[in-house]
């Protein structure tokens, strides 16, 4: 994938490089955890490249590097309608839906939260916040009672439609 970050801890003002963009031919160290025999998660660390300051540590002839700072949208023109399906994907973060009955004259309490994910005309993503439950698409699966009279709802999704490149329907719903 040719991927170049700058770590947390790097005093130097070039990014490091992940050992998937440099050749076999350098030196690389990755830190892999130690088999423990526990089920708990270790930490890992970065892959990155090590050098150990030999002037032997270099890219081969015929090899270049270019540093990019990764932008807020597509690295090429996307303006052009082939390009509807990236438009066309929606991300619906359910943040909560929640409804019960509450108090001595069984009140119904509602609140419901929802924000909308879009990408823009060259792949640029935002957020729209104040959506409202009417927004989803008919595929999401789980509020279908919300807003009869009160059985006890909680639900928590991020829903996620697109349209392909044909125009057929696509979408993935995760429910936490």
């Amino acid at each position: 994938m040719g991927a170049s970050f700058q770590t947390p801890e790097s005093d130097k003002p070039l990014p490091r490089l992940w050992d998937i963009l440099a050749p076999s031919a350098l030196r690389m160290n990755q830190s892999i955890p130690p088999d423990t025999g526990e089920l708990r998660p270790t930490v890992v660390q970065t892959a990155v490249y090590h050098s150990d300051g030999s002037s032997s540590a270099r890219l081969p002839d015929g090899f270049s590097l270019n540093f990019a700072q990764a932008s807020a949208g597509a690295d090429i023109d996307i303006r052009g309608p082939e390009f509807n399906f990236v438009r066309s994907i929606r991300v619906y973060n359910v943040t909560y839906a929640s409804q019960r009955e509450s108090g001595r004259d069984g009140d119904c309490n509602r609140s419901f939260s929802m924000r909308i994910g879009t990408y823009g005309t060259q792949g640029d993503f935002r957020w729209t916040r104040g959506a409202n439950l009417s927004q989803l698409p008919e595929a999401h699966m789980g509020l279908e009672r919300y807003g009869e009279h009160c059985p006890g709802i909680f639900h928590r999704s991020v829903f996620v439609d697109w349209r392909d490149y044909e125009g057929n329907y696509g979408f993935e719903q995760v429910n936490y």
